[in-house]
């Protein structure tokens, strides 16, 4: 199977629409679910990895802290409010493992702001960007690779949402716990499939 290494916004926009269908668990202080997720989340070997934060929308202002850290495996996604838990030393072992495959888009940016919050060493962190071209993918965003990599189109409607509001509605939830889903998704889906051969790669064939 080979793989686009383009697709046009019609063509994403014919695709159907995709968001996760396992258990959501919004998580904001410590306690049995926080306990839960932890236990869960170091059994995985693979896991979708996001963060959100609070847009700002003025120049030459500071950015907002990480407002959430997501983890997702095939059935469960953990949406963590560091605004409210701040980043734990569970959470920094996990981001520290390197058992645990952490599988996002551009994140060394997620990375670096998350070491504003609490320091880690980030361990076993796969960068889809950087991956994509082992398979002839030139796309960067989340929502091309995915409608090339999976056929699905991936809502990004709250990308721009308050990320710090008291309350996180539920498309808020849904948007945060797909988008870390979906890179694990892609990921395991890139694994099943060849790679190009090296001289395809170079000339983009």
């Amino acid at each position: 199977m080979a793989y686009s290494s383009n697709i046009s916004h019609d063509e994403l926009d014919n695709l159907p629409q995709a968001s996760f269908e396992g258990d959501i668990h919004v998580i904001d202080n410590l306690g049995e679910e926080y306990d839960n997720a932890i236990s869960y989340l170091t059994s995985q070997k693979i896991i979708g990895f996001d963060t959100e934060t609070k847009p700002t929308f003025q120049a030459n202002v500071k950015r907002n802290s990480v407002s959430l850290l997501q983890l997702a495996g095939r059935d469960k996604a953990f949406i963590f409010r560091l605004i409210k838990l701040g980043l734990t030393e569970d959470l920094c072992s996990i981001l520290g493992s390197k058992r645990i495959a952490k599988i996002g888009a551009a994140v060394h940016d997620d990375i670096r702001g998350l070491q504003r919050l609490a320091k880690f060493t980030p361990r076993g962190f796969v960068d889809l960007q950087v991956i994509g071209s082992n398979w002839g993918i030139k796309e960067k965003s989340v929502r091309k690779m995915a409608a090339i990599i999976l056929g699905i189109k991936v809502s990004k409607s709250q990308q721009l949402s308050n990320w710090e509001a008291d309350m996180l509605s539920h498309a808020q939830v849904l948007y945060a716990a797909t988008d870390a889903w979906v890179c694990q998704k892609m990921y395991l889906k890139l694994l099943s499939t060849p790679k190009l051969p090296p001289e395809e790669k170079e000339t983009g064939l």
